[in-house]
């Protein structure tokens, strides 16, 4: 069988296994130590190879406590392997070759060489050497490499699985080396890094994009990890493009209006009906006491009532419209109680009851309201010769002086002259007579009278005839009701 050797060449090999790197070694006879810097590492030749370097780093001590660094650059696969298994029987420098295995196995020169290191210098055995160092030197082995057996000649980023090269899912397996706020993304043979949405690369990080900054929003902008929302004033709420601001119809939300709700841009007002005010809270409306304002709205009486206010008027009066009282006339809607033989006399709020003849001896009644005292009979000579009876109301606090009832005579005699004066019932001057002319007076009230209260006047007219030297009278008997209001 043909060998095949490949030729040694400084420099370093994609091959490791257990530690550190070697210098290289004859395989006989030994060789002292030497420096660092001349140290050569040679490996198996192979076809094809994909070279991979790993760091590796070994801290000498002298006894001067100097520590001292030293960065190794090692190869990173195991002893090699012959890419056709029953070609290569020799191995390079520092391997031997195993039947059993069929590979080259690296040789333990520290076990093979007597005093491989002299003085106080430590042997550290390596693949296809070895080296010297201060006793005081640690060493910090490499991760035990995959077994030879399990590698395949498939390319970077696929694994065998039967006959096949399939693509490793380094994402899912977990074997890529993407930052915690990166997103791994499995493409064939490899994968890709990627910042998620909402975040841009800097560097070898991911950082959230502020949003706020380009002004997304028609109000409000609050900025969240990788993302950002809007947000409205009161009054208003997001529109579907999640970034404007809309009016809010507060009144169809159920606002707390108690009445009225009127919507404007960005709220809403409330307002009341007639008859309420609003409340200091703006939402409740109150009942106005209209009543306590004036005391003129009502004639009588003033009734508040919610949201609005009524006037009453006392027994004898009706409403007249939505404030003045009115006298009700009994006497015309025969809601009095007079006998056939009374006269139904409506005054102010009542009404009184009159004997239809009122006559008394030694007067004769001649008419309904009209008495007379006949010149036949003695008792005549000396009293008026007729008694005509009316009657009146008036309110109470009445303005003064006020005409209240006009005298005027029904019958003259030629050439007579006439006088009117009152007679009796105005005991407290109350009343006086203002004489118009020689048919006319009237009666005019002189002071404010307060009802209810009655007056009985007796009002004179005498009639004077110097030429037939001839006098008559006559009595006007005036019954004055007093109302007990001003209405």
């Amino acid at each position: 069988m043909r060998r095949r050797l490949r030729p040694w060449f400084d420099g370093f090999r994609d091959h490791r296994e257990h530690g550190l790197l070697s210098p290289v070694t004859p395989a006989s006879p030994p060789l002292p130590a030497r420096p660092l810097a001349s140290l050569r590492f040679v490996g198996l030749l192979r076809r094809s190879v994909h070279p991979a370097v790993s760091m590796r780093s070994v801290c000498v001590s002298p006894p001067l406590l100097l520590c001292a660094c030293v960065s190794l650059l090692l190869p990173c696969s195991i002893a090699q392997p012959p890419a056709e298994s029953d070609t290569y029987t020799e191995c390079t420098d520092g391997y031997h070759w195993d039947p059993e295995s069929k590979h080259c196995k690296d040789i333990n020169e520290c076990e093979t060489i007597p005093e491989a290191c002299k003085g106080e210098m430590k042997c550290f055995n390596h693949y296809g050497g070895y080296l010297c160092l201060p006793r005081s030197a640690s060493v910090i082995p490499a991760p035990e490499p995959p077994n030879q057996s399990e590698q395949n000649s498939c390319l970077l980023g696929y694994e065998l699985q039967g006959d096949s090269c399939v693509d490793v899912d380094e994402c899912e397996q977990d074997t890529h080396d993407c930052q915690p706020s990166q997103e791994c993304f499995n493409v064939p043979g490899s994968f890709t890094c990627q910042c998620p949405e909402g975040y841009r690369k800097v560097g070898t990080e991911c950082i959230d994009i502020d949003e706020c900054r380009y002004r997304y929003c028609q109000h409000r902008c609050v900025n969240v990890p990788g993302s950002f929302s809007c947000q409205c004033e009161p009054g208003f709420q997001v529109a579907g493009n999640n970034r404007s601001c809309v009016d809010v119809n507060e009144c169809e939300m159920g606002a707390p209006c108690q009445q009225r709700c009127y919507n404007t841009y960005g709220t809403f007002l409330c307002r009341c009906q007639q008859g309420y005010e609003l409340g200091s809270d703006g939402f409740t409306c109150n009942d106005i006491d209209e009543c306590s304002y004036s005391s003129f709205l009502c004639q009588y009486q003033c009734l508040n009532q919610p949201g609005k206010f009524s006037c009453e008027c006392p027994e004898g009066y009706q409403l007249h419209g939505p404030r003045l009282c009115h006298d009700v006339n009994e006497c015309e809607s025969d809601s009095h109680l007079c006998t056939d033989g009374q006269t139904c006399v409506n005054i102010h709020g009542s009404h009184k009851c009159v004997d239809t003849n009122r006559c008394r001896d030694p007067y004769v009644q001649v008419s309904d309201n009209r008495c007379v005292c006949p010149v036949t009979k003695p008792a005549c000579r000396d009293v008026p010769f007729s008694i005509v009876h009316r009657y009146m109301s008036i309110t109470s606090e009445r303005a003064i002086p006020s005409d209240v009832f006009q005298i005027q005579a029904t019958s003259v005699h030629p050439r007579a002259y006439n006088t009117f004066r009152i007679r009796s019932g105005d005991d407290n001057g109350d009343f006086y007579i203002r004489q118009i002319n020689n048919m006319n007076a009237m009666l005019v009230l002189a002071r404010a009278v307060t009802g209810p209260d009655e007056y009985v006047l007796d009002l004179e007219m005498v009639s004077v005839n110097r030429v037939m030297s001839y006098q008559s009278s006559s009595v006007l008997r005036l019954s004055i009701y007093v109302g007990p209001y001003a209405f």
